[in-house]
């Protein structure tokens, strides 16, 4: 959409593997040359890893690609197989005709071809990608196969390419046979800064008829930021970015544009943290929840029957007044005044004035 805007002969950042887009940084070039030895010294078991996306699969197809006539290679990419199917399919890739559907059939027809390349001095290998899927059965009937060889040398030699997952499978004491043939191991690490800036601007140059700068540099690092060095989170964001500019009739990505862009994309659709939390932060939040809830609900009830029990009438309470007495006043109402006391006698009050009692 955007490559005739841009001056690009394709997309700059398409999610396939393609090794001419390959860019060698130093963890990468370090990968492909222990590659490399492991072949021209005939080494039994490789393994190589690296975290998603950091592209491993690129290097896996530029690596076979640049390959001599004097080697053969079988390149195995759906590892989930069992133990027959594998050997079938390894057959099949190295073009083995076979009739024959049990395991010793097929490994003595592997065996044959493997004995015919050795004559003609060429070396044979099987490279499995996504080699964390495999089952311990067929990792074990690969160790099996590796031990197709001669007195001085290997006849067959096998690459293992995968997700850190698998170095710990190997690792473990169930495969600790399989573990300790592994001559030659390298992880892949992702990209730093200026690496991420170099990568960028190398699958532009490719993908350009023109070496026009397109991204400014605040936008690398915002992109670095998001991504952090995972070549394949980069071509997300640098694609989006493109089409954003593009749609902007912008010609360049700007800094501003990059971290909206990002933006958009981490935070249109994501769904409620709570669903992205893991077993344990889950189970305690629903634990603290119902805690809350069985809380809220006893203390509603023990509230209720307080107020219900303040609320009942005083007679509920007294005991009943004895037949012909005088009801009690309401503690509701007011309690009479105190009655004056009687008035004296007028006489009386004669009798006792001294000043009457003389006139007599």
């Amino acid at each position: 959409m955007y490559n005739a805007y841009f001056g690009f002969k394709e997309k700059p950042f398409k999610l396939v593997p393609n090794p001419e887009y390959l860019f060698l940084s130093r963890s990468h070039e370090e990968a492909l040359a222990h590659l490399n030895y492991a072949i021209s010294q005939g080494d039994g078991f490789v393994e190589i890893t690296g975290e998603v996306g950091t592209g491993k699969t690129t290097l896996c197809r530029a690596f076979l690609e640049n390959l001599d006539e004097n080697t053969v290679a079988a390149y195995i990419f759906n590892p989930k197989l069992g133990p027959k199917q594998l050997i079938k399919t390894i057959n099949d890739e190295f073009g083995i005709h076979y009739d024959a559907d049990n395991t010793k059939d097929l490994i003595d027809k592997l065996n044959g071809f493997l004995i015919q390349k050795k004559g003609e001095r060429k070396r044979v290998i099987v490279l499995i990608d996504e080699a964390q899927n495999l089952s311990k059965i067929v990792l074990e009937q690969l160790r099996l196969l590796s031990n197709l060889e001669t007195s001085r040398e290997k006849l067959l030699q096998i690459i293992l390419v995968g997700q850190p997952e698998l170095a710990e499978m190997l690792d473990s004491h169930d495969l600790r046979q399989i573990g300790q043939r592994i001559s030659l191991r390298y992880q892949i690490t992702p990209l730093n800064f200026k690496d991420t800036r170099d990568y960028i601007q190398y699958r532009l140059n490719i993908a350009s008829h023109k070496s026009t700068p397109v991204f400014e540099k605040g936008a690398y690092r915002h992109i670095y930021q998001y991504s952090r060095g995972i070549p394949r989170l980069i071509n997300i964001a640098c694609d989006r970015a493109l089409l954003t500019a593009f749609s902007l009739n912008r010609p360049t990505v700007t800094g501003q544009l990059a971290r909206n862009t990002i933006k958009e994309m981490t935070g249109r659709g994501r769904p409620s943290s709570i669903f992205l939390m893991d077993g344990k932060k889950a189970l305690g939040v629903f634990l603290i929840l119902c805690a809350l809830t069985f809380g809220l609900l006893y203390h509603k009830e023990l509230s209720e029957k307080v107020a219900t029990f303040l609320r009942k009438p005083a007679t509920e309470t007294t005991a009943p007044a004895p037949p012909g007495a005088a009801p009690l006043p309401s503690s509701s109402s007011p309690a009479p005044a105190p009655a004056a006391p009687p008035l004296k006698p007028a006489a009386d009050s004669k009798a006792a004035d001294p000043s009457q009692s003389r006139r007599g």
